[in-house]
């Protein structure tokens, strides 16, 4: 029998024939990376702060996060959660050691967390009311953004989102994001839970204030309702502080988290704190692939290195003036800049028009980012970002803006 032969073309064109089209992908074929650079298939050097949209949290092949995937790959890459496996059970207690007594659910998205944050909050809907079917109230917050699934995609109040998938999951509210009185007066005896980003991210980087944060923990509690935050982007060191929530001094009922927490290896978790952890049970939730052996490795290997290289600190110290160089740029051009928002690198650049030419032209002048909600450009850099690296971004933005002055 002969063998077939190879028909050898560009990824352009596998991907214009065989891949689905619902993605608005730039012209680029990535196939290399290292720290804070991606090259393309023609050689060419990018300065990559998309960050994989904030998954590549130690940047591209990181030699201690390499290893530990490649050791773990040799050894034992899954399970399935009918066994236990010493890396899932180390992962979890260093992420509770970081959250607070509770205890970890491993999954494969934000996506996934977000879906078990909305099951979990039925769940404490029943156990608070009684009755199934009645406690089911979810109050999220406008602009905000909680994943692709059915009740990811009904907490997420964005036509874009939603549009073409209706009739979407009931139960859902929608209040105005650091605005406590709007949440106040949506709660009644059928709500179960608020779930809010800390910083929303794919919305537009809009950050909860601490007073809102403040507000909020003390009127679930008032409530008798769950406080769910969603920190799937903003988590994992991004801001300076391991969890984003930390700045404003509460601590949730429970956590989304996924993106950096494996590095660039698909990893999904949710922590529920001890109040509320044992509302799961057997057969009320699982997954197959969760919390493999190869993919808590992973996440084990970005804990490593944010902890020896710290990471927090620098991403702190290095944050403060390059977001002050960035705010600069929003003076000089006020009619093309009008605001910079976030906090660590987890930054938005507010456009008073369309981003979609400005990211195009960032890339042609060597620098990655993507865009939000409301014409705003994400700049996210690896926490394993130089200083030097920083300032060749604003040195790019900069040129971008003058030339379309």
């Amino acid at each position: 029998m002969s063998t077939p032969s190879i028909v050898r073309t560009n990824t352009a064109d596998l991907y214009d024939a065989h891949v689905l089209k619902n993605y608005a992908r730039a012209p680029l074929t990535l196939v290399r990376g290292r720290g804070a650079q991606v090259w393309d298939d023609a050689g060419t050097a990018y300065l990559d702060f998309t960050s994989g949209i904030a998954v590549s949290a130690l940047g591209h092949c990181h030699p201690h996060w390499v290893a530990a995937v490649q050791r773990q790959a040799g050894e034992l890459i899954h399970t399935s959660n009918l066994y236990r496996n010493p890396n899932q059970g180390e992962l979890a207690r260093r992420l509770v050691g970081r959250a607070g007594p509770g205890r970890v659910f491993f999954c494969n998205s934000g996506g996934e967390a977000d879906e078990a944050l909305i099951k979990l909050s039925r769940l404490h809907g029943v156990a608070k009311s009684g009755v199934e079917g009645k406690c089911i109230k979810l109050i999220s917050a406008n602009n905000s953004f909680h994943g692709r699934m059915f009740g990811g995609m009904s907490a997420t109040p964005q036509e874009k989102i939603q549009k073409g998938f209706r009739p979407l999951v009931p139960g859902f509210a929608v209040a105005e994001l650091n605005n406590l009185q709007s949440f106040a007066d949506l709660m009644d005896e059928d709500t179960a839970a608020v779930l809010v980003e800390t910083i929303q991210g794919e919305g537009g980087i809009n950050p909860c204030t601490t007073e809102f944060l403040v507000g909020l923990r003390k009127l679930c509690d008032e409530r008798q309702v769950m406080l769910m935050l969603d920190e799937v982007q903003c988590g994992i060191g991004r801001t300076g502080t391991f969890y984003a929530f930390e700045a404003a001094g509460i601590r949730p009922d429970a956590i989304a988290m996924a993106k950096g927490l494996g590095g660039g290896f698909p990893i999904g978790a949710i922590w529920i704190s001890e109040r509320f952890a044992d509302l799961f049970q057997p057969g009320s939730h699982g997954t197959t692939f969760g919390g493999t052996p190869l993919a808590c490795a992973a996440g084990i290997a970005v804990l490593d290195v944010i902890e020896r290289e710290n990471l927090l600190e620098k991403v702190q110290q290095q944050s403060a003036g390059w977001i002050a160089a960035l705010q600069q740029l929003a003076k000089d051009f006020p009619q093309q800049l009008s605001a910079v928002r976030g906090r660590g690198y987890l930054v938005g650049l507010q456009l008073a028009v369309d981003p979609t030419p400005y990211v195009a032209a960032l890339r042609e002048q060597g620098l990655l980012v993507v865009a939000a909600g409301n014409n705003v450009i994400r700049v996210l850099p690896p926490l394993t970002a130089t200083p030097d690296e920083l300032a060749r971004s604003v040195e790019i933005i900069r040129a971008v803006l003058v030339a379309k002055a």
